[in-house]
């Protein structure tokens, strides 16, 4: 479980120290009276000028904002802390006290308390997410404090404050992005207060987890702070099994001062089990060939892979970062990180069995299964599945170096804020291909429906490996952004960036021959926005936004694919964000339209020398956020989106086994989707909270026939109950997630679905010292 220490806001002056210099002054104050001649003094005593030493009073680097509640009013998913009123696009903040709340382990679970967001099981096993049904991208639009962070690993919460996403375009920030947006994972910092705490969480499925958090003053103005984590367990509730580590560290000097510095270190290491999915069947014998649906009688947490077959990855990063402070309005921050990433994937598919016979040869395929392939009605224990081989064998390495400057200024009678940087990363990706040496067989055997985690494996180690593809990327950004006080209570917000990009591929053979593919882009992304704040409660706001995204953010190219210039999409939206009367309590609404101007085609020529940019879709709909304390003893925390008018306008102009038609409803673009979550402090010691995760009915991404396969709407019911043995000190809680134990699928293919968690029950006990 996240813990309940944070950072600190990157502020020269801390409203917290106002209030620490607010009882000297009234000492001082005070004293003053007692020496004046009204309280009876000496006149002369008092007659002579009296001198005092000067005082210098620095307030704690205090634990920031969301560490004890589910609002938030400033992010850092920009170039600089801002104002979320000051923002004209829609943010939504999973907070501490939330992760905390609902005991989210990993990134996916995270990002599924907000809305519009949803998955796609992929063919190599990567999470690809989507928001608002456009991709958002592992390689390009997933960050670690406002820097990239590509590699593909399952992402622990153990070291986060927060974890902040940006709906709609992002480019002007990032630069290479998608048009769903971003994903900012925000680290924990530290910070001028000795505080330790260690979390221990036991569950089903034999579930392990001991988080710990020292945070420790070393000098005036210096912080150490390290986060550990150590989990496992025999399944995480879909079938996969838990083996993983990390350890974090973070030290700050200056904390506070002109020069401020930091330097980070990163560990996590996964030897996690591979639950790769269950295929889709057909409802009955009759139903139409491309109709199919979930196995429903099969438990969430079955997994038919082999116990051989892993997940296997690290994540290593070093980050050294300083902020000079020209004043308390101009700031220059510098960030160098070097990253290292390894992953092994040996993934098991999981096929209904059909034997069939080539017409030509005789040859017979899958000896023993049935010549028709089972429908729902007919499926029992006894139905056989395959193992296919699915390998994802990998190494990636980064080195990346921004500065970001920000100043606040007057000029022509106009009150500025302006960001402006560079930044510069060269990204690095080895991808092996494997075979099975002369005389080992690593033939995997079938099993049952009725046979799950039957223990079979393979000696997936005896697989020759040799290099099979290589990726070298450059990128050089280059930003401004200005956002102006045109009048009271009026705001205009406009940003250019300017992104050169070069990207180096080579597909290597068995023989070690090499084909070379190169691609070299420059492009340009822009924001626009203009915000209306008639009180210091109300803002409204109305932006526009473009976002490119290049055919290497795979980190591959083929002869067409490197030809072809960037996707280019645009976002428009209209909202609002509005607080209560006591600042508790935020609401936040937006209107948008996604649009994908010219989406990658497959071009009919068959002497065509690019992909076509020919496609087109959009996506229209509305977004909400409520968070905050109703009452002093009352959380509430709501994330809604309704996306009625989705549509392919144009699609590839040549028919293809999969992809979208014209005139389809995206896949994994349901019409509702969203979270809710609520939390009583009944006493002092008891506090009780209920929550829902729900999705109407969605497809798969990239199926031609949008509609035959279909995954059911759901709602996941979750409770927790926690009690206070000392408060603020030793705290046991308990956390019952599907509650009913739903089947559901939580990511999606064409060839296959990924199960969510099924029912689940965690206790955790926490320790403050």
């Amino acid at each position: 479980m996240a813990d309940r220490l944070s950072n600190q806001p990157d502020l020269l002056v801390r409203p917290s120290r106002a209030a620490s210099l607010l009882p000297l002054g009234a000492l001082a104050c005070g004293l003053g009276m007692l020496g004046s001649p009204a309280w009876g003094a000496d006149e002369a005593a008092v007659s002579d000028p009296v001198t005092l030493p000067r005082v210098t009073v620095t307030a704690p680097d205090l634990p920031e904002q969301g560490r004890d509640g589910l609002q938030v009013t400033r992010t850092r998913i920009g170039k600089s802390e801002q104002d979320l009123r000051d923002l004209p696009q829609s943010i939504s903040v999973v907070t501490e006290r939330l992760i905390d709340d609902r005991n989210l382990d990993t990134l996916k679970q995270a990002l599924t308390q907000t809305a519009g967001i949803t998955f796609l099981a992929a063919e190599g096993g990567e999470e690809d997410i989507r928001l608002r049904g456009f991709s958002l991208q592992a390689t390009g639009d997933i960050f670690i404090d406002g820097m990239r962070d590509p590699a593909f690993y399952d992402r622990d919460a153990f070291n986060w404050d927060r974890l902040e996403l940006l709906r709609g375009s992002a480019s002007m920030l990032f630069g290479r992005g998608s048009t769903g947006g971003a994903a900012n994972q925000v680290t924990k910092q530290a910070y001028l207060m000795d505080g330790q705490q260690v979390d221990l969480t036991l569950g089903s499925h034999a579930y392990r987890r001991l988080v710990g958090d020292v945070n420790v003053v070393t000098g005036e103005d210096a912080a150490l702070r390290l986060n550990a984590m150590v989990t496992k367990a025999d399944s995480d509730g879909a079938g996969n099994r838990l083996d993983k580590r990390g350890l974090a560290g973070n030290f700050r000097w200056g904390i506070g001062h002109k020069d401020e510095f930091g330097v980070s270190l990163y560990r996590l290491e996964n030897r996690n089990g591979m639950n790769y999915g269950l295929p889709w069947i057909s409802p009955t014998a009759t139903s139409a060939a491309a109709d199919r649906t979930m196995i429903s009688s099969l438990d969430p947490n079955a997994s038919y892979g082999m116990a051989s077959d892993r997940n296997v990855g690290t994540a290593t990063t070093a980050t050294f970062d300083h902020r000079h402070r020209f004043d308390a309005d101009s700031a220059l921050k510098t960030t160098v990180r070097r990253g290292a990433y390894s992953r092994d994937q040996r993934a098991s598919t999981i096929r209904l069995c059909q034997q069939t016979t080539n017409p030509t040869t005789g040859v017979v395929t899958n000896p023993g299964c049935p010549t028709v392939l089972p429908t729902l009605d007919t499926f029992s224990d006894a139905t056989v599945f395959t193992r296919g081989t699915q390998l994802k064998i990998q190494d990636l390495d980064t080195l990346q170096a921004q500065s970001d400057f920000s100043t606040r200024f007057e000029a022509l009678g106009l009150r500025h804020e302006w960001v402006s940087g560079i930044d510069l990363a060269r990204e690095e990706k080895v991808v092996y291909a494997a075979s099975t040496p002369a005389g080992v067989d690593l033939t995997k055997p079938r099993t049952t429906a009725g046979t799950p985690d039957d223990g079979a494996r393979i000696d997936e180690d005896a697989r020759l490996l040799r290099t099979g593809s290589g990726f070298v990327n450059h990128n050089v950004g280059l930003y401004a952004q200005d956002l102006v006080s045109v009048a009271e209570g009026w705001k205009l917000l406009g940003g250019l960036r300017y992104d050169r990009m070069r990207g180096d591929f080579e597909q290597i053979a068995a023989n070690g021959a090499g084909t070379r593919h190169e691609q070299k882009i420059g492009e340009f992304s822009k924001r626009l926005g203009v915000i209306w704040q008639p009180t210091a409660r109300h803002s409204f706001h109305a932006s526009w936004g473009s976002s490119f995204n290049t055919s290497g953010d795979s980190y591959s190219y083929n002869a067409l694919s490197a030809n072809t210039a960037p996707e280019q999409s645009l976002n428009t939206e209209i909202g609002a964000r509005i607080e209560s009367e006591d600042r508790q309590f935020t609401t936040r609404v937006a209107l948008f339209r996604s649009v994908k101007t010219n989406e990658r085609n497959t071009d009919p020529d068959t002497a065509a020398t690019a992909l076509l940019l020919s496609g087109k879709r959009h996506a229209t709909g509305l977004d909400m956020d409520v968070t905050g304390r109703l009452t002093r003893d009352w959380d509430v925390y709501l994330s809604y989106m309704w996306i009625p008018d989705a549509r392919v306008d144009v699609a590839a102009p040549t028919a293809t086994t999969f992809g979208n038609r014209a005139g389809d409803r995206p896949g994994l673009t349901p019409k509702h989707s969203g979270s809710v979550w609520s939390s009583w402090q009944l006493t002092r010691a008891l506090r009780l909270g209920t929550g829902v995760n729900f999705r109407s009915a969605s497809t798969p991404a990239d199926q031609q026939a949008v509609g035959a396969i279909t995954s059911p709407g759901y709602g996941t019911l979750e409770l927790m109950g926690e009690y206070a043995i000392e408060p603020d000190r030793t705290v046991i809680k308990a956390n019952l997630a599907n509650v009913t134990n739903k089947l559901y699928g939580a990511s999606l293919y064409r060839g296959h679905y990924v199960p969510g968690a099924g029912r689940t029950l965690q206790v955790t006990g926490t320790l403050k010292f």
